[in-house]
């Protein structure tokens, strides 16, 4: 599913997803996913402060399905990322960034694509203190 909005909305996205594969018969494969579309910090701050982030979220499912309107199927491509875990509130993640861009910069990596954030754990079942997150840069 992907609608242009506040990352906030990522929270009532995933349900919708997850209800689709459900309905539609195939069974989830993994944890949800947010890609950020938003090339940079500064960028993707902006974006969700105006209310434009271009937001997707995705589950990993076990077969093709036929779309919607509201919800795409597709192959999320994979390759070389960069990856890093948060441990804590989702809105902390911001530190973890920068920390990893400057990572990048300093090794030479280019950023090849969207980043992507994998939802370890459920916030409504763990305290925020420890929520996980993996956090992924494709990278060239």
């Amino acid at each position: 599913m992907r609608k242009r909005g506040e990352y906030a909305d990522i929270a009532a996205m995933i349900p919708k997803v997850c209800q689709f594969a459900v309905q539609k018969g195939v069974q989830i494969q993994g944890r949800p996913t947010f890609v950020c579309h938003e090339m940079g910090a500064e960028e993707a701050m902006k974006a969700d402060k105006e209310g434009t982030a271009d937001v997707e979220v995705a589950v990993p499912v076990s077969g093709r399905v036929e779309g919607s309107d509201e919800v795409s199927c597709y192959e999320l491509a994979g390759g070389k990322m960069a990856k890093t875990v948060h441990k804590g509130p989702y809105q902390d993640c911001g530190p973890i960034y920068e920390n990893l861009f400057a990572w990048l910069a300093e090794n030479g990596k280019e950023i090849a694509g969207p980043t992507r954030e994998v939802y370890l754990n459920d916030p409504n079942e763990v305290p925020q203190a420890e929520i996980l997150t993996d956090m992924y840069v494709p990278i060239e």
